[in-house]
């Protein structure tokens, strides 16, 4: 590097000052120790003395890019005083327990490796606003001591990951720079990077080369404005247009020259684009495991596959262990026959010696208890709680009973009192945490253990009770899930003296219960583990034995007294063998972290129990402390030696202190369980004897369960230390850790089971568990038990290697099994933090657990982040995470997410609650501010792709070849019967003449506002005469001709009635269009625009009001207004009539346009002659009994389709009143509707999904009010939704249950179903058998094919028929691809034939064929009357029921699936969207809406979020998951929303192109846009 030439003279160096130059002193030390490389000495040191030496022009541009990202500390922050002098260095220290140098390096080497590969990962983007904290999350920095049992922490960093620091700091990062810059601003615009994509070059062609372009026909998009914004894909002009794919009207900027021609046609304007073709470039990189072959096209069921065990995996090769023994008990004769007489012993007799000391916050001793103190003191106790308690004759407590002992970690004297106490009045102490929040982090599984245990008495001091949380009152709080407890207060004060007469009963040890420990299990569940008399003193032999214990030695214990080693040293050796304790509490270790090492050096201890976290402590703050000497130290017992951070940590802590007196041979790990006790311990060394050797064993060999030396990549290697050898007395196997235990070969790593009378006799109360763990008798490969005695499992894992030496590898409970290979929880935290993480992660903040997703588990791994910790940071830290744990475990991590500081779950020392953390992330309460997720990587079980066969096979799409005598799937209504004296009149407009004759006052319209009082009616004659005087003024202001076609632009009401019909008598074509909105001109004017440009329009009807709007300058912005037709407004019409009424020469004649925007975005307009109108009126009315004494109410938009019909001509033709009620008046009250009904007593009524929606949502709570305004709906016989989709059943039985208590029969709602080519195929009518259902299923569906299956079945969808089919109406299922027709319950396109069927598209291409296969086209097969059929482009099947039909028949119903140009194809399987939306809505109660839809192949789901901003993130994995889980797709992008955000048509349907549109062209405004990996 170019500092290389800035080398400082040695005066220079002499002229440094002094902290400078002991900094300098020390990385030359680090070096010289090999702690540091060469490469990462050298950057450090030129940092410490850039700012005493001139730089050099000339420095390599690398170095200064190096500089700015790590800005060197001013010097004068290090002159500091000694007490911060830790505190400024701990804020982002290293946490050396994790931190092998070995492991640090196979890190940076696996990075070094993929940066060659140069990724480019889209960072996820967000909201500003969404995660700012709170200004208190961000003035308390997380408890970055927050070390618990095997948490460590704060460490100096004294050996930063500098090789790391080099591979990852240089010019180009692996992580596109190009991303990072804006992903945090908070505008729309802005929302995402611009960023170009390196290794795409300049153009997108290489992107797509390989990815097909999944919609071939692009509609002309009616939502956006600007032609510029043409982000919907125009249609590649290489693809041929399947025939389902219709192009109809214009593309809204038909200037094609605003797309940049890539290869496909697709443009390339869009910055959302940009992301994911990161995200496809991504994922173009192979997949490591093969996809296996299990999916065989033919069979129904997909085989859910595990993947296969690799065939070249290592296996055990070494013969069968034989169980290891551990030397002798000793008999020494003066050994107590019980814990309570040795207690007893030298509390008479010793009674002046110290037998605990505690100390205060400062680490200052501030209380001794002796031996003469501890045995009057417990026996007090002993005495009160047996005789003092209750009544004489009703003692509270009595020998055998169970006690809980609630102390704190800072008052151990208090606590050894009050567990010797309960030793000599024979009850059963329990020792828990002290609870501090009524809802503590596993606090409920804790009082679940206490009351399994009947404990119903708690002991605590005083000081402790004060500081429970309190009620009002001043009563203790009922602690979630715990017993009723009497809380007793132990403090001498409070004790009675026992009469002299009164000794305590202390017999020899026998298997009775002496105490109860905790433990909590994986699954977060808590377990007591009973320990005997017996164990509890054979254990204190073992453990004085191998410790060598002698009278009087001193002890520094910094563990947790209550349970494990620092329970059996500190409480029960101590007592043995007359020691004195100094107990160094937690809260201490946290404000002074070396007192431990003065304890010992003050009190010339001889032994010290500490975690590997002490020994960090204790470096990091060493410096502060210059004169401490170790050297009295015979054994510094390591209780975590286990685990597989803690070689490091001892070998640092011995290099640091060996200069402090600290013998090498002092250092011995141990490993414990609370089931086993102590399962091995190191015995101290003799001094000058070769310290044990190490192991360094490969972690792929590790996956499998073998032992193999590491030899070729060193990377991925792990280095144990040995635990010493098995217990004194005891015996040791080792067994296969799943299925029965049976004993593991030499080679081959299981868990460790130990035999001795010094392990806990069973779990409390739990007989079943208990025998799988503390009677286990272990078995030879043929399954015969090996001997007669039982095991006790321990939970570690590991193996005996060379010399009867105990190695451990890691717990049963973090283990992780994916897709059979056997993974550490604690490795691959060890791999997380070996990535530097100082900006960006608390260390000893991080949990990893697995959850199980599509039949395999899945890891995931949650860090709490630093507040001040930046976008890009945390992104590119988390990028780094994924890449080191792929690389060194050979596994892809699923989900990484980070939470904001001090967020997650503690367990009571303060690590992390892994199974809250755990049930927090599966129930989506989790919170993170950043997530990843991978599901690409690792979910590599998927069923193989689905490949089409040419040519018709058993698999082809859908069976197109009928079997022999099976029926046809196809169906009718009735025939269309007489004609009535109205149907004489073959046009509309001569019945509304016929009915201003014969019944000039029968009212046909009246019009409610939100008030629900009638603002206009109708009658034949009023609409007749205002009919005339519109048709006149067409003529004289317009000077239109016959055939000129006029848009009607009116709001719902009787004035678009009266001008359509206006249209019909000047023999004009009426167009109806729903108007703009004025808050919305820029969204809905351009949809207007189009209409009236693609159908031609000669001119515009509309009102006063409206008029302004089209003409204002707001509608100027959105289009171009000089550019209107003439513009008529009807509200001041002539006194003059026309001469005659035009009348068409044929009904074939043209009679209206009915324009609409598909839910795919296509604008569609279809022509309805005369004689189609007849029809549809003629089949309504017979359908739905309409004639002129009746009344319905219409709920519905009257612009396009059924609505139109129903609101405008049927009134007309049958004479039957309509009761207009506009959807938009029930936003204001959502009463009217139902009132209006109840009002009129109306007996039919329609309304649409939307309105159905406001309802079941906006009155759900609200049954009781409309019981109390009178409503009541039993006059309903039938309400219809119409509709052009699936029904969907949900809501509709939602909206029957809550109205049921009004009334409303169950049987009164139905659906219509109708599609372009045919506005109205089915309708229910008042006649006929009720609607049907089917349960069908969802994998069949997928393809293509349909299996009826029962109610309950796994992924079942239920279906409902659409109503009856209309009479005069046809149907066929047809197979899309051969044009066959299909057998009865098969899945195919509706086809239909009818009187009323649409005479064609109206449309600006002249597209003859498409006209041809869309309205007149014939079945390839089996139809010899050649009946000319139109194609619904709907999905759907037809089934013969068992019901009677009117006509006497059995009746076949028709299902409706879904429209095909909506559907999906991923995997060459057909989706519906609305099933995976469904899905998605179900996963978390924040869900308002869903919308999905597809972006080259990927799946992207928009989330609308209900709840509050932070929820947003938990959404992406819960959103991944179910997905996955039940449809077989991995989710590409989730984007999180407002409510409201997502598109929905009048009809209630989802414009999902739309919503496509818009998120390509960035106009979402997201919440939070996750790319999955």
């Amino acid at each position: 590097m170019a500092e290389r030439g800035l080398e400082p003279s040695p005066a220079a160096v002499a002229a440094l000052p002094p902290e400078v130059r002991a900094q300098l002193a020390e990385l030359e030390l680090e070096l010289s120790e090999g702690d540091i490389t060469q490469k990462g000495y050298e950057k450090k040191r030129s940092k410490l003395l850039s700012p005493y030496i001139p730089q050099a022009q000339e420095t390599d541009s690398a170095v200064q890019k190096e500089q700015r990202n790590q800005t060197p500390a001013p010097a004068a922050a290090q002159t500091s005083a000694p007490s911060k002098y830790h505190r400024t260095r701990s804020g982002g220290a290293r946490d050396e327990r994790y931190r092998s140098d070995i492991h640090t390096e196979a890190v940076q080497a696996a990075l070094a490796k993929h940066k060659e590969q140069k990724m480019a990962l889209p960072m996820p983007t967000k909201r500003r606003s969404t995660f700012v904290q709170s200004p208190a999350d961000a003035c308390t920095p997380p408890d970055t001591s927050s070390a618990s049992e095997d948490e460590g922490s704060l460490r100096r960093q004294a050996a930063l990951s500098a090789a790391l620091q080099q591979s990852l700091q240089n010019a180009e990062s692996w992580i596109n720079r190009s991303i990072q810059g804006s992903s945090t601003s908070s505008s729309a615009s802005s929302t995402l990077s611009h960023g170009e994509v390196k290794g795409t070059s300049g153009s997108l062609a290489d992107v797509f080369a390989n990815t097909r372009i999944e919609n071939f026909s692009a509609p002309p998009d009616v939502t956006t404005t600007t032609s510029s914004s043409s982000s919907s894909s125009v249609r590649p002009a290489n693809i041929d247009l399947p025939p389902s794919g219709i192009v109809k009207g214009m593309h809204k900027g038909s200037n094609r020259s605003s797309l940049m021609d890539t290869a496909d046609g697709v443009p390339v304007n869009s910055r959302v684009s940009t992301k994911i073709q990161q995200l496809l470039n991504t994922l173009k990189r192979p997949k490591r495991p093969p996809l296996k072959e299990f999916f065989v096209d033919d069979s129904e069921e997909i085989v859910e596959g595990i993947p296969q065990p690799d065939p070249n995996q290592p296996k055990p090769e070494g013969r069968q262990m034989t169980p290891v023994k551990g030397e002798p008990l000793g008999v020494i004769c003066n050994w107590p026959p019980a814990l309570e007489s040795a207690l007893q012993r030298w509390g008479t007799t010793q009674a002046k010696c110290p037998c605990l000391t505690g100390l205060d916050v400062t680490g200052k001793p501030i209380c001794t208890l002796t031996y003469g103190k501890l045995w009057s003191r417990s026996l007090k106790l002993a005495y009160t709680l047996l005789n003092k308690l209750g009544t004489k004759n009703e003692p509270v407590l009595k020998p055998g009973d169970r006690v809980a002992l609630v102390y704190p970690n800072n008052d151990p004297v208090m606590f050894m009192v009050a567990f010797y106490g309960c030793l000599l009045a024979e009850v059963i102490p329990v020792p828990i945490e002290v609870p501090l929040t009524r809802k503590d982090a596993g606090g409920q599984q804790i009082g679940f253990l206490l009351g399994s245990c009947g404990v119903a008495l708690a002991l605590t001091s005083e000081v402790c009770l004060k500081g429970l949380p309190k009620t009002q009152n001043g009563e203790i709080v009922q602690f979630k899930g715990w017993p009723r407890l009497k809380w007793v207060v132990t403090d001498s004060k409070y004790l009675s003296k026992p009469p002299k007469d009164w000794q305590p009963h202390i017999s020899p040890a026998g298997t009775e219960p002496a105490y109860i420990e905790y433990k909590t299990s994986k699954d977060g569940s808590v377990m007591g583990v009973t320990v005997s008399r017996l164990a509890m003193l054979s254990h204190c032999q073992a453990l004085s034995q191998a410790c060598n214990y002698s009278e009087g030695e001193t002890v520094v214990n910094v563990l947790d007294f209550k349970k494990d080693t620092g329970l059996w040293h500190g409480m029960f050796a101590t007592i043995m063998n007359k020691l004195h304790t100094v107990s160094v509490p937690y809260s201490v270790m946290k404000t002074c972290p070396l007192s431990w090492v003065q304890r010992v050096h003050t009190h010339k201890a001889k032994v010290a129990l500490v975690k590997c976290r002490d020994l960090h402590w204790a470096m990091m703050a060493h410096r502060d402390q210059r004169d401490v000497s170790l050297s009295s130290l015979r054994m510094l017992i390591v209780t975590d030696g286990a685990n597989p951070w803690s070689v490091s940590s001892c070998d640092a802590f011995l290099s640091l202190f060996q200069s402090h007196g600290l013998k090498p041979e002092a250092i011995c790990p141990c490993a414990t369980s609370a089931e086993a006790m102590t399962v091995a311990i190191r015995r101290p060394g003799v001094p000058g004897a070769p310290l044990p050797g190490r192991a360094i064993l490969s972690m792929n060999g590790l996956s499998y369960g073998v032992i193999r030396v590491n030899t070729e990549d060193k990377n991925s290697a792990l280095t144990v230390q040995d635990v010493g050898h098995v217990m004194p007395g005891g015996m040791m196997c080792i067994v296969k850790p799943d299925g029965p235990p049976q004993l593991c070969k030499t080679d081959e790593i299981g868990e460790i089971c130990v035999s001795s009378r010094t392990g806990g006799m069973m779990y409390f109360g739990l007989a079943g568990v208990t025998k799988n763990t503390f009677e286990v008798i272990p078995v030879n490969s043929s399954g015969s038990p090996v001997g007669e005695v039982p095991f006790i499992r321990s939970g570690l894992l590991g193996f005996v290697g060379p010399g009867s030496l105990v190695f451990v590898v890691g717990k049963m409970d973090g283990l992780l099994m994916i897709s059979g290979r056997r993974h550490n929880a604690d490795d691959i935290v060890a791999t997380g933090l070996a990535v530097e993480s100082i900006k960006t992660v608390y260390r000893g903040r991080i949990a990893v657990f697995s959850v199980s997703v599509f039949y395999d588990e899945r890891i995931v791994v949650v860090a709490e982040q630093r507040p001040d910790a930046s976008e890009e940071d945390s992104f590119q830290w988390m990028s780094r995470v994924l890449q080191a744990i792929d690389s060194i475990h050979q596994v892809g991590v699923y989900c990484l997410a980070l939470v904001p500081a001090n967020t997650l779950p503690k367990t009571p020392l303060g690590g992390i609650h892994i199974s809250q953390t755990k049930q927090l992330f599966l129930e989506g309460s989790l919170h993170p501010c950043n997530i990843l997720m991978c599901p690409h990587t690792c979910v590599t079980n998927l069923p193989k792709p689905r490949q089409k066969q040419p040519g018709v096979g058993p698999a082809s799409v859908m069976v197109g070849n009928l079997v022999a005598g099976k029926r046809i799937a196809q169906a009718a209504g009735r025939d269309l019967g007489q004609i009535e004296e109205n149907d004489l009149h073959q046009f509309l407009a001569e019945i509304l003449q016929w009915r201003a004759q014969t019944t000039p006052d029968h009212v046909l319209f009246m019009l409610l506002n939100a008030k629900g009082t009638t603002v206009s009616t109708a009658s034949c004659l009023q609409l007749h005469k205002r009919a005339e005087k519109i048709a006149s003024l067409l003529g004289d202001k317009g000077h239109l001709n016959a055939g000129d076609n006029v848009v009607l632009l009116y709001p719902p009401g009787i004035e678009l009635i009266a001008a359509f019909y206006g249209c019909l008598y000047a023999g004009c074509i009426p167009v109806t269009v729903r108007p703009p909105h004025a808050q919305n001109l820029s969204a809905t004017l351009p949809t207007v625009r189009m209409i009236v440009d693609v159908s031609k329009a000669a001119c515009i009807l509309t009102s006063q009001a409206l008029l302004r709007l089209l003409r204002s300058r707001e509608a100027a912005a959105a289009v171009d207004v000089k550019t209107w037709p003439t513009i008529i407004d009807t509200d001041d019409l002539p006194r003059k009539r026309l001469p005659q009424l035009y009348k068409p020469p044929t009904p074939e004649m043209l009679a209206y346009l009915d324009f609409s925007v598909s839910t795919t975005g296509m604008l569609t307009g279809v022509k309805m002659s005369h004689s189609a109108v007849n029809a549809l009126c003629r089949a309504i009315k017979l359908q739905c009994e309409l004639y002129s004494s009746r009344q319905i109410a219409i709920c519905l938009d009257p612009y396009c389709g059924l609505g139109f019909a129903l609101w405008c001509l049927c009134s007309v033709y049958s004479g039957h009143q309509s009761i207009l009620i506009p959807p938009m008046e029930l936003e204001n009250n959502l009463f009217l509707w139902l009132s209006t009904v109840n009002q009129y007593k109306i007996r039919d009524t329609f309304c649409s999904y939307s309105v159905m929606e406001l309802c079941t949502k906006g009155l759900g709570n609200q049954v009781e009010v409309l019981k109390t305004r009178g409503i009541n709906l039993s006059c309903i016989r039938t309400c219809v939704v119409v509709a052009e989709e699936r029904p969907r059943v949900a809501l509709q039985q939602s909206f029957s249950k809550l109205f049921k208590d009004i009334g409303l029969s169950p049987r009164a709602v139905s659906t219509t179903f109708g599609s372009r080519v045919n506005v109205a195929v089915c309708l229910q009518g008042t006649s006929g058998p009720d609607p049907t259902t089917v349960y069908v299923d969802l994998k069949s569906l997928r393809h293509d094919r349909v299996r009826l299956v029962e109610r309950g079945a796994p992924q079942s969808l239920l279906l409902s028929e659409s109503g009856k089919i209309l009479p005069g109406v046809k149907v066929v299922i047809v197979n899309p691809e051969t044009k066959g027709p299909v057998g009865d319950s098969h899945l195919g396109e509706i086809w239909v034939n009818s009187p009323h069927t649409a005479s064609g598209y109206y449309t600006i291409y002249d597209s003859e064929t498409l006209q041809a296969d869309h309205f007149n086209t014939r079945l390839s097969f089996g139809d010899a009357a050649q009946t000319l059929w139109a194609r619904t482009g709907y999905l759907g099947f037809v089934r013969r029921t068992e019901l009677t039909a009117a006509t006497g028949e059995r009746h076949d119903a028709l299902y409706v699936v879904g429209a095909l140009d909506e559907t999906l194809e991923l995997r060459g399987l057909r989706y519906h969207p609305i099933d995976i939306e469904t899905s998605v809505s179900r996963v978390h109660r924040s869900i308002a809406e869903c919308a999905v839809f597809t972006w080259t192949n990927l799946l992207v789901v928009v989330v609308e979020l209900c709840g509050s901003e932070q929820e947003a993130l938990d959404l992406v994995p819960l959103v991944t998951n179910v997905v996955l889980e039940e449809h077989y797709l991995i989710v590409g992008v989730v984007v999180v929303v407002d409510p409201g955000v997502i598109p929905i048509n009048s009809r209630g349907e989802k414009q999902r192109m739309h919503l496509r549109d818009s998120f390509l062209a960035d106009q979402l405004d997201p919440i939070y846009v996750a790319y999955n990996m």
